[in-house]
């Protein structure tokens, strides 16, 4: 299996387009982005679908060292 698939349930290209690169991060930054994609891991948790909860995590994740990563070459 595709790791990103298993890792994130898409792959990372599809991260920076969908939601790195949507109209969301565009308006508003990827740190609200990120906001949203922990509010549906909270969502998934309460409907007991763990496994999504933890492709949600790691997406939220993934987008963070994004930033971080961004920041350090501004630096």
């Amino acid at each position: 299996m595709n790791k990103d698939l298993e890792l994130y349930g898409m792959s990372r290209e599809d991260i920076r387009e969908d939601y790195m690169n949507g109209l969301t991060a565009r308006m508003v930054g990827l740190e609200m982005v990120v906001m949203g994609i922990l509010s549906n891991a909270q969502e998934c948790l309460a409907m007991g679908s763990k496994e999504e909860v933890r492709k949600q995590l790691n997406t939220a994740k993934f987008i963070l060292s994004e930033i971080m990563i961004a920041k350090r070459k501004d630096d």
